[in-house]
């Protein structure tokens, strides 16, 4: 798979985060709901933007998990490059890719949702308020609205993104990191002077 084409899918997928976020940002007060099935819903919550609403106490404990993220989504960049360059297999480059994609959504809410959006605690937020944003440059809080009844945690496209992206990795694993052909002889050698 070529980097334009991963480029493609990173896009969309952050296309479909970001518009998805700021709609239920300037459409819904927080914790507003509303029932799609009985067994999902569109639930508006924020979080400071780690797994489950967890955050590293103290007050510079926000920007450090920003300035993390930051340094982490370099090294996806890195990974994603370098596997391209090197002609891996097809469902490497896309988990990477959706990983990058769901990770760098993600960032965007951290970096600047707090300086583009007033707070959403019993309003609906407006984009680019003139009063200013509710926070600071990379304070803001990451969007969650989907809800499940079977399943706790609240999430957006980003987290589905990375989620989708692990699985792949984790169910294809083979076919993302298939073995060299050396390394299949070396363990062909081994099994035999084992027997």
């Amino acid at each position: 798979m070529s980097l334009k084409k991963a480029i493609v899918l990173i896009i969309l997928v952050l296309l479909l985060d970001q518009i998805s976020k700021i709609y239920i940002k300037t459409n819904f007060t927080l914790y507003e709901g509303v029932d799609v099935f009985s067994w999902f819903k569109i639930y508006f919550i924020e979080n400071e933007g780690m797994a489950w609403g967890a955050k590293i106490p103290g007050q510079y404990g926000k920007l450090i998990l920003t300035l993390f993220r930051l340094v982490a989504i370099v090294g996806i960049g890195y990974w994603l490059w370098d596997s391209v360059r090197k002609n891996a297999s097809k469902v490497l480059i896309v988990s990477i890719a959706l990983i990058f994609a769901g990770a760098f959504g993600n960032i965007i809410d951290s970096v600047f949702y707090g300086i583009i959006f007033n707070d959403s605690a019993g309003q609906v937020a407006s984009f680019m308020p003139a009063e200013g944003g509710y926070g600071t440059l990379f304070h803001g809080k990451v969007v969650d609205m989907f809800s499940f009844s079977f399943f706790d945690p609240v999430f957006n496209v980003a987290d589905s993104s990375i989620s989708v992206g692990v699985a792949l990795l984790i169910l294809f694993n083979k076919r993302a990191f298939p073995k060299k052909k050396e390394d299949e002889k070396v363990e062909e050698e081994t099994v035999e002077i084992a027997s």
